[in-house]
C-alpha cells in the first residue's frame, strides 16, 4: 500500500427548521468529530488521511450517517492542494497550523 497524503473535505448544509432536523444536524457534527474530522468552517470538515482507500472508507461511513435531508458533499484533496489553499479573509485554524505538509502519524 503506497501512502500518498490525502484530506477529505465534508461540505453540508443541513434544515434546522424543527427539533428533529437540529437534533440530526447535531449528531451528524458528532459523528465526523468521533470519526477524526477537523471542523474547518462551521459546515465544513476535514481529515487527514494516509491514502486514498482509507479516504474512501471514511466517504463510505459518512454514506451511512448522512441525515435524510439537506445536503453532503465530500471532496478528496491532496495534502499539497490542501496546504495551498489560500485565506482571504481570517487565519489558519489551529488544526491547519499544527500538521504540517507531510506529517501523518501512524498508530
Amino acid at each position: 500500500m503506497s501512502y500518498k497524503l490525502m484530506r477529505v473535505a465534508v461540505f453540508f448544509d443541513l434544515p434546522t427548521n424543527t427539533k428533529t432536523e437540529r437534533k440530526a444536524a447535531a449528531q451528524f457534527r458528532k459523528f465526523l468529530l468521533d470519526d477524526g474530522f477537523d471542523m474547518l468552517q462551521y459546515s465544513i470538515y476535514t481529515r487527514l488521511c494516509p491514502n486514498r482507500d482509507v479516504a474512501e472508507k471514511h466517504m463510505m461511513r459518512i454514506k451511512r450517517h448522512a441525515p435524510d435531508s439537506g445536503s453532503v458533499r465530500l471532496l478528496y484533496l491532496t495534502e499539497h492542494q490542501f496546504t495551498h489553499m489560500h485565506v482571504i479573509v481570517g487565519e489558519k485554524t489551529a488544526q491547519e497550523r499544527s500538521v504540517p505538509a507531510g506529517q501523518l502519524a501512524f498508530f
